[in-house]
């Protein structure tokens, strides 16, 4: 790790002032990764390069996507905008195609009126070019890590004195395809290719407990730990170019883990993520409960560099909470999904109180559908080989086939097993949220509003 860092995480417990230099950007974006982080209590994750950038930042513990699909997630926190808002709804590769409306303007763009050259490393994932305007798009293989970091290293040289945003997008821990998590390949020198026991994993309550998903599991887990590693190697080479104390880190997740019940859902495992922002000056170790959402981190890189925030993003910048652990005016987030591949069309939107969770299907006479690596995973494969009636703690056929509207209490019920929708004890709560969502649809000028009147 850092040299910086380390001496932070020994306890120090502040950053140094940031110096006059050009106030940098670094954006670290793992790609299906959940909560299975060291510093968010997994037990079983190793993952000591986050866990000591949280010990010189602010670890958020209320963190959410707004969308728990690659593309779509990856808009939302480049625009400042929910998918439906800015165009992104699906993925952006291959006969899916996805593209944000060219209205749109990106930070790259946002960022380029303030002198800012941009780069992205390895995975992008949302288009079209005139929205996303990076100055350089640097191939990479995302799991490389040690050729990512020699890549940043380069692209923060060629900058000079320039202020900088650079995008670093990993791609562990994805599925490599169906199969595995790309822990099979070579791993470069010096990065470990730490295993787990599968017999030793936590198996989360939205799985059953099978020999197949604890295989499974233990191959993420190995790959989170690449990951972890990547971002160690980034850091340091910011580090080693002088320019730490000058950069805002933020270090997030795109949607949960890619597993039956997480990614692509609106319910907490797939949207509720670690998010770990470091302010040069600010004070280190901190822990924030405010809700925040993925639509704010636009605001906040823009603050950052002194750009003008657009008046129609419905997003705050975090910067002047980031010492507050518990900031009166956060307490509530949304969501919006449209569809994850194209042949996936299932929009759902979504309100998350402290308390509540809201979800309204549009679209639920449809059987809800998976992703293709979810679909092909032993996991699901062995859950339809086997004919299991349950998937962990909630049934298959509630997890495919769903009502129009969903209500949780989470104090009582923080894995959303029981939809209270229909009971009349929480009527008021349900029209509450209900107004919240439609609100919250008209805000952010939401086609679907049109076609889905309430039944």
């Amino acid at each position: 790790m850092t040299r910086g860092l380390l001496t932070l995480a020994l306890g120090l417990g502040f950053a140094p002032a940031a110096t006059a230099g050009p106030k940098n950007v670094l954006l670290l974006i793992a790609d299906d990764l959940g909560m299975e982080v060291g510093c968010y209590g997994d037990a079983v994750a190793k993952t000591p390069h986050i866990d000591r950038l949280a010990t010189t930042g602010t670890r958020f513990t209320h963190g959410f996507a707004s969308v728990s699909s690659c593309s779509p997630s990856r808009a939302t926190l480049l625009t400042g905008m929910p998918t439906h808002m800015c165009g992104q709804y699906g993925l952006a590769h291959a006969e899916h195609n996805a593209a944000s409306f060219r209205k749109v303007k990106g930070l790259p763009a946002l960022l380029a009126t303030a002198g800012y050259r941009s780069g992205v490393i390895a995975k992008l994932h949302v288009q079209p070019k005139e929205v996303y305007p990076f100055d350089e798009e640097i191939a990479a293989n995302g799991r490389n890590v040690v050729l990512v970091a020699d890549k940043a290293k380069t692209f923060i040289a060629g900058c000079k004195d320039q202020p900088f945003f650079l995008l670093v997008g990993f791609i562990d821990p994805h599925r490599a395809g169906a199969k595995g998590f790309g822990n099979e390949a070579k791993y470069p020198p010096g990065t470990p290719a730490v295993q787990f026991d599968p017999k030793a994993v936590a198996v989360p309550y939205h799985l059953p407990d099978t020999p197949e998903v604890r295989a499974e599991l233990a191959d993420y887990y190995q790959s989170v730990t690449r990951l972890d590693h990547g971002v160690g190697l980034v850091l340091q080479a910011v580090e080693d170019a002088g320019k730490l104390d000058d950069t805002l880190v933020v270090f997030l997740s795109d949607n949960g883990m890619p597993f039956p019940g997480a990614k692509t859902t609106l319910y907490d495992a797939g949207v509720h993520l670690p998010l770990v922002i470091r302010k040069p000056g600010q004070k280190g170790g901190l822990t924030s409960a405010a809700m925040v959402s993925w639509t704010d981190i636009t605001p906040t890189i823009l603050d950052w560099a002194g750009v003008k925030i657009p008046t129609n993003l419905p997003g705050r910048s975090l910067l002047p909470i980031l010492e507050q652990e518990k900031p009166a005016g956060w307490d509530v987030v949304y969501g919006s999904h449209q569809y994850h591949e194209a042949t996936m069309y299932y929009p759902i939107r979504m309100t998350r109180t402290r308390q509540y969770k809201y979800l309204l299907n549009l679209a639920h006479q449809l059987e809800f559908p998976h992703a293709a690596d979810i679909w092909g995973s032993d996991s699901w494969q062995g859950i339809l080989k086997r004919g299991d009636k349950m998937m962990g703690q909630r049934s298959v056929a509630s997890y495919l086939n769903r009502p129009r509207e969903e209500l949780y209490d989470l104090s009582k019920d923080p894995n959303e097993l029981k939809n209270l929708a229909l009971d009349p004890e929480y009527a008021t709560v349900l029209a509450d949220l209900r107004k919240q969502c439609r609100d919250w649809q008209e805000k952010t000028n939401d086609p679907w509003i049109i076609k889905y009147q309430h039944e």
